[in-house]
């Protein structure tokens, strides 16, 4: 049996990685990641934790570290914050192409210019499209949990995985948390497996370059291009939906607690309205239904957990025969809305009804938002108020 202790995020995430038995850990300290870092480093240097961890100078080098440190059979682990993750960028698409199954803790802040240390997701969302799967964590819990499971999607379907939270209000917020005990996670979480085959003793090239078109290998077998190796990474992550319910399932098995796979809700069973969020404002919303509960308006809550691959066929079933839907994010999309708004009204599209949709952007750069605002917004959209918006902005 594990125990209770009041720890913040960060520290979850470090003790998760332990749970986990990483061997290879490489990071660059950034605000608000750091804290995640330095516990791991005081493991390993202690001895409480037998793995290597790689000293960088940047956060590409850290990434290039442990993609390399995956392809020669280690179990590994990275994390970062904000410009850090957007340094790694090239690298990411490099993680992703190569199948190397890193998991990485991605503490969410606001990107400059200008400069923020606080929070919002515009870091993570802006790297949606680099292959990783990306889960979005509403508690400290939820971010140890998650970081478990995590690692089982990772090595089961090899592709990265990121775990994402919110910087300060998560990272730094010391909550009970339950960690669970190293038999109970050994028994979720199998030794970690070496699929490369670079240790085999046969000697190979690893992402050589390639040409366009399917070629015959030295074996006559046809080898594919640089298109079907894309078009497998696409299968691969629209088909690790099942295996996310699946591996969510299972946790609950061992754990007793689930986390509702790719989308959780909070009062929908009879809800004409919903608000959609991630993270710890989906959180806040759930308050803000309750607020409008008690005025007689039906408001429930759909949590969007796996941000990619998106959850387009679960959205359409959860959404689509509501009155109304009202998005708030701590996002936005340059020159057009609110990333997962935009997404979830494409999954919307080809339903035989969809209901009337608004978007809020919200809490950039660490704004405060209040359940009080959340509401209000709310009810503005039932009322007629359609559109994209940005909520608090004070010209």
């Amino acid at each position: 049996m594990g125990q209770v202790e009041i720890i913040t995020a960060n520290t979850a995430a470090a003790f998760a990685a332990k749970l986990c038995r990483v061997q290879v850990i490489s990071a660059y300290p950034i605000t608000p990641q750091t804290p995640v870092t330095e516990e791991l480093a005081e493991m390993v240097e202690s001895g409480a934790l037998q793995a290597e961890y790689i000293t960088v100078e940047s956060e590409h080098s850290a990434l290039a570290s442990v993609v390399a440190a995956s392809q020669v059979g280690a179990r590994v682990f990275t994390a970062t914050s904000a410009n850090g993750l957007l340094y790694m960028h090239e690298m990411l698409h490099w993680a992703a192409g190569s199948r190397v199954p890193i998991v990485m803790a991605c503490v969410n802040r606001g990107v400059g210019a200008p400069w923020t240390i606080l929070n919002d997701q515009q870091d993570t969302i802006s790297q949606r499209d680099t292959g990783w799967l990306q889960i979005y964590c509403r508690n400290s819990q939820e971010v140890l949990d998650t970081i478990i499971q995590g690692f089982r999607l990772a090595e089961q379907i090899q592709i990265p995985v990121m775990v994402c939270y919110d910087g300060f209000v998560l990272s730094h917020a010391s909550t009970p948390v339950d960690v669970p005990s190293q038999d109970e996670v050994d028994r979720f979480l199998p030794r970690f497996l070496d699929r490369s085959g670079i240790n085999g003793g046969t000697p190979m090239n690893v992402n050589p370059l390639i040409l366009s078109d399917p070629r015959l290998g030295p074996d006559d077998k046809l080898m594919p291009g640089y298109m079907e190796f894309r078009f497998m990474l696409q299968r691969d992550i629209l088909n690790s939906l099942q295996i996310i319910e699946s591996v969510d399932r299972e946790f609950s098995d061992v754990f007793g607690r689930s986390w509702g796979g790719s989308l959780w809700k909070y009062k929908m069973e009879d809800a004409d309205h919903a608000i959609v969020s991630m993270g710890s404002l989906a959180s806040e919303c759930t308050i803000a239904a309750d607020m409008l509960r008690d005025r007689g308006v039906k408001v429930g809550v759909v949590g969007v957990r796996v941000y990619r691959p998106f959850p387009a066929s679960q959205i359409s079933e959860y959404l689509s025969h509501l009155k109304t839907v009202t998005f708030f994010e701590k996002d936005v999309s340059y020159g057009f809305h609110g990333a997962v708004a935009m997404d979830a009204k494409a999954a919307l599209y080809e339903s035989a009804s969809r209901p009337s949709v608004s978007s809020y952007v919200v809490g950039l750069g660490g704004r405060d938002v209040r359940p009080e605002q959340l509401a209000e917004a709310t009810i503005n959209c039932i009322g007629g108020s359609t559109g994209h918006h940005w909520l608090d902005v004070r010209n």
